[in-house]
Formats: structure tokens, C-alpha cells, sequence
């Protein structure tokens, strides 16, 4: 099976302001038992529901003709290595071009991954790693390599490298506008009047994500040239259905709603007798 590449040796430049979720072709998806997890637009932004103690997958789609490295945060935390950088200075996934990769958990080490899945603000590794700034909020941040003057060929494509040397960039004012925009575009969870700043929610309430089962995740390192403003920044956010009802985004479950189930009471039924325990 082929590897997923890792980037750590780029040249950057600059960083753009988040954009909206959907651009181009660029995908940014949640799958739970390999089923994409709906999105529900709203405020100028994009909300899915958090499935308590559920793995899930994060997919990402590029549609270019060329490579192109991600930044991919969870949390707030770099999926790589659990950093809380920006994003044109954080390690990243390498998609070959029109690729589409799976990832499944916080990488580890080199060969291994431990997965993804929702739980609560307590309990989650942002809480362990006392990083908790950004809960609920998933963020990829597109880059495209550097254009080349030969065409693009698997013959012409460099030999993986082994320097894991970071480099930096030789001019510091564009390094400075970059940490600006980067904390102007930061996109940390918002309260809603109507649930998310209500006295009554409790931390259990809010959904962010855990550290899971280890799983086989084999990866290598490149150096790679980057563009230096992102071609796409996708945000998701995630929450426990309770909090998407609050916040108008989703109908009341009848099912899980109690007073909305209650008001589903009869008096009677079309039963004879009383059922008998046994």
C-alpha cells in the first residue's frame, strides 16, 4: 500500500485569510464507518454533528494537476505532530495530483497513527496536551507546490529526502504578515447565545476529540517548494447534537429530545391486558 507522505522542508512566504469551506474541487470531509457525516451550512459556516465515543476519518480531495501539501489541525493541533503553529509554518500531508487520502488518527511516529474519535472537552487530547483554545473546530489549509519549468512526470518527480531540517524564510516582513493573518483567520469556537453561552451547558456537553486505538500508519519525509499563499483553507466544526439543536442548526430528535418524546404520550392502547413480567 502506497504511503502517506509527509512534508517538513518548505519554503513560505505568506499565509492568505480563511476562505469559505467549499473551494473548487478542494474537499474537506468527515467519515464515520467510511460514511460521509452530512454538513449543515450556518452563520458563514459549516457545521456536522459530533457522534459520542465514534472514530472518524478525515478525507482530503486534490483536484490540481500538480502536488500540493496540507496542513491538516484538529482541535487547533497539527494532525502530525500535535503543534499549535500556523499553518505555513506546520508540517503537512503530500496529495499527488487529483489524489484523494484518508486520514485516520494523530501519527505518532513513524509507522503508526492512534485514531480519531469524539468525546468530550475532559476528556479529549486537547485537554491532555492542556492545548483546549481551538475545540471543535477541524482546519485544512491547502498549498500548492511550486511551479517547475519541466513538465510534471513520475521520471522527473525528486528522490525522497531524509532532511528534516526546517528552512526558513529570508524575509521577515512577509513572515510577520503571515503570523498576523494566521491569527486574524485562528477560528476557535464561538458562542451562541441561544446554547453555546447558556449557564447551563456543562463541558460534557461540547464535543472535541481523543487520542484512540493505534493503528498501522506508515510514513516517509520529503522536501518539497511550496507556493506561498494557500490555494484553499477549509474549516469544519463539530458538536454534539444537543448543542446543533440549541443553536437552531438542527431540529429537535423526538427520540432523544425528553419533553419531545413525553408529548407523544397516550392514554391508551389497543392492549387487553397488562403485560405480565416473566
Amino acid at each position: 500500500m502506497k504511503n502517506i507522505v509527509l512534508v517538513i522542508c518548505v519554503l513560505f512566504l505568506g499565509v492568505a485569510p480563511a476562505r469559505p469551506h467549499s473551494i473548487g474541487a478542494f474537499n474537506l470531509d468527515v467519515l464515520v464507518n467510511g460514511n460521509l457525516v452530512p454538513e449543515y451550512p450556518y452563520g458563514g459556516k459549516v457545521y456536522i454533528e459530533a457522534l459520542k465515543k465514534q472514530e472518524y476519518s478525515i478525507r482530503l480531495t486534490n483536484p490540481l494537476n500538480r502536488r500540493v501539501a496540507v496542513a491538516l489541525a484538529v482541535d487547533g493541533l497539527n494532525s502530525i505532530d500535535a503543534q499549535t503553529t500556523e499553518a505555513w509554518k506546520g508540517k503537512k500531508w503530500v496529495l499527488e495530483p487529483y489524489e484523494t487520502i484518508t486520514i485516520s488518527g494523530w501519527q505518532v511516529n513513524q509507522s503508526q497513527a492512534r485514531r480519531f474519535f469524539f468525546t468530550t472537552e475532559e476528556k479529549s487530547y486537547g485537554q491532555w496536551l492542556g492545548k483546549t483554545k481551538n475545540l471543535g473546530v477541524i482546519t485544512a489549509v491547502f498549498f500548492q507546490e511550486r511551479a517547475r519549468l519541466v513538465d510534471f512526470h513520475p521520471a522527473n518527480r525528486p528522490a525522497p529526502s531524509e532532511d528534516s531540517k526546517n528552512r526558513k524564510s529570508s524575509e521577515q516582513e512577509n513572515s510577520r504578515q503571515a503570523r498576523d493573518s494566521a491569527e486574524a483567520a485562528a477560528d476557535g469556537r464561538t458562542s451562541s447565545p441561544s446554547a453555546l453561552g447558556s449557564s447551563s451547558m456543562k463541558k460534557e456537553d461540547y464535543a472535541a476529540t481523543g487520542i484512540g486505538e493505534r493503528m498501522r500508519h506508515d510514513v516517509q519525509w520529503i522536501n518539497m517548494e511550496l507556493d506561498p499563499t494557500p490555494v484553499a483553507t477549509l474549516n469544519l466544526r463539530y458538536e454534539f447534537r444537543p448543542v446543533l439543536v440549541g443553536m437552531g442548526i438542527l431540529p429537535a430528535n423526538p427520540w432523544t429530545d425528553r419533553l419531545s418524546h413525553r408529548e407523544q404520550a397516550r392514554g391508551f392502547t389497543d392492549s387487553r391486558f397488562c403485560p405480565d413480567p416473566r
